[in-house]
């Protein structure tokens, strides 16, 4: 028997391969396909990575704090007489030695929390966003951005209307009896809480969307509780709002109804 020539050998080895072409190609796809929510996903980190990465995040998170701290602390004068324009008519009182030092160290710290926060805010999602898929990333961005505006919202609807309301029920109700001095540090707890219950409160929308994108609650159900809903957006005014007065509470609860009504809307919309 004769050895195969090289010209031979070459038409097998191309009539082989051609064999094996097709096969090649039908399993090419299935081992390159990856599923979409994986593909977006980043390397795996250890979890002394992740805690190292965490623990920069919350460094960075805490400088900016305390430089939105001093920066406000600075400012705090003009901040403080912002904050007491809707009690027009009202005298301040120190009752006691550095009372005004305390208070403005307490503006400061609230009011540098809120610049501070779209910094916190960015480090959070840097922070959780290498572990989300694709799906989720689109639905974060809108979710943050409109938590951002009715936080923002909040605070605009309790400086121009729940403070006013509030303060000038307190102010008329015993003008003829009383006059009018207040503690600077009593009056600054009431406003700032008020300030940030409210904010808070206006992200009632914001869960009633994520809930509904992720299939947990559908907009029909949210509907059906109604009659609840009114009994909590009563009692939730009454133990976000620092006083007792019913104008204020009445607002609040009133506004707490309304969002929870057009976050309905905004699921109902996205076909949840």
């Amino acid at each position: 028997m004769t050895a195969p020539t090289e010209t031979e050998l070459a038409s097998q080895n191309g009539l082989n391969a051609t064999a094996a072409g097709p096969a090649a190609t039908q399993r090419s796809p299935s081992a390159d396909a990856v599923p979409e929510d994986i593909a977006d996903l980043d390397v795996e980190m250890s979890l002394f990575d992740h805690l190292e990465e965490l623990r920069m995040r919350i460094f960075y998170a805490l400088i900016a704090v305390v430089v939105g701290v001093v920066i406000c602390f600075c400012f705090v004068n003009p901040i403080v007489q912002l904050l007491e324009v809707p009690a027009q008519g009202v005298k301040f009182l120190q009752l006691s030695p550095g009372e005004y030092f305390f208070v403005s160290i307490k503006v400061a710290g609230y009011s540098g929390l809120l610049i501070a926060s779209p910094f916190v805010l960015y480090q959070i999602i840097q922070f959780v966003l290498p572990g989300l898929t694709r799906k989720e990333r689109r639905i974060i961005g809108p979710i943050v951005l409109g938590s951002s505006f009715l936080f923002a919202g909040g605070l605009a609807f309790a400086y121009v209307a729940l403070i006013p309301a509030a303060l000038n029920f307190f102010i008329t109700y015993g003008a003829d009896v009383v006059e009018q001095l207040w503690s600077i540090d009593r009056y600054f707890e009431f406003v700032l809480l008020l300030l940030f219950s409210t904010g808070l409160a206006f992200q009632i929308p914001v869960i009633q969307v994520l809930l509904g994108v992720l299939g947990i609650v559908s907009s029909k159900q949210m509907l059906s509780g109604w009659r609840y809903v009114v009994v909590g957006g009563a009692v939730l005014g009454a133990v976000l709002t620092p006083s007792t007065d019913p104008v204020t509470q009445s607002l609040l609860a009133g506004a707490v109804l309304g969002l929870y009504f057009g976050g309905t809307g905004m699921v109902k919309l996205l076909g949840r």
